[in-house]
């Protein structure tokens, strides 16, 4: 997977400038050859990376599937509503019952 951002040695003030706007950064004057500079070598780093990926043997994977069970109920509606609630520390009818919280 090649870039084009790969093969340019440096990105432009120009192109650093766009960047700002688009992810709302306030970039001085006098910070944009600095910032071009750090953006180019983060762009060159990520291309060795990506050449470096893309050279390696694809690694075979074994197959993926949904071991997840059907939707459904599993149990009565109900039929375990006495159990929970008997081993709440607090009840109040049907419900357990705890402090209020703001």
């Amino acid at each position: 997977m090649s870039s084009i951002w790969y093969t340019h040695p440096m990105i432009s003030i120009e192109d650093v400038k766009k960047l700002a706007v688009l992810s709302r950064l306030e970039i001085s004057d006098s910070e944009l050859e600095s910032v071009s500079k750090e953006i180019s070598s983060i762009l060159e780093y990520v291309g060795a990376i990506d050449s470096a990926i893309a050279g390696e043997e694809k690694i075979d994977a074994p197959e993926i599937y949904n071991n997840l069970r059907e939707d459904g109920d599993s149990n009565e509606s109900g039929s375990e509503t006495e159990t929970l609630l008997s081993s709440a520390p607090k009840r109040e009818r049907d419900f357990v019952k705890v402090k209020k919280v703001m």
